[in-house]
């Protein structure tokens, strides 16, 4: 069982921009482009690259697709900041 894992994510408000974002990471576009243009949280302006980060350090909800989604698809996922997109990078 993995003890860290590396995440990419985007915090939106609104379900339909997420799914939106999703369509267009689906089509080709940049991940770290996409963070920088509509993240609200602050690792936005870093490409929405939140480092390496132990289990239980995020809230729940992120903490089960970071450390067991597939690795490198984007995931949707709802929490009490809003949705997030989530590309989990690695895990260790």
């Amino acid at each position: 069982m993995a003890a860290t894992a590396h995440a990419l994510h985007i915090l939106v408000k609104h379900k339909a921009l997420a799914e939106d974002i999703i369509k267009q990471l689906g089509k080709g576009a940049k991940f770290q482009t996409l963070a920088k243009k509509h993240s609200s949280c602050p690792s936005g302006k870093k490409g929405g690259d939140l480092g390496e980060f132990r289990r239980g350090q995020m809230v729940p909800q992120f903490d089960k697709v970071a450390f067991s989604g597939a690795i490198l698809d984007p995931h949707l996922v709802k929490t009490k900041f809003g949705w997030h997109v989530i590309k989990v990078l690695y895990r260790t």
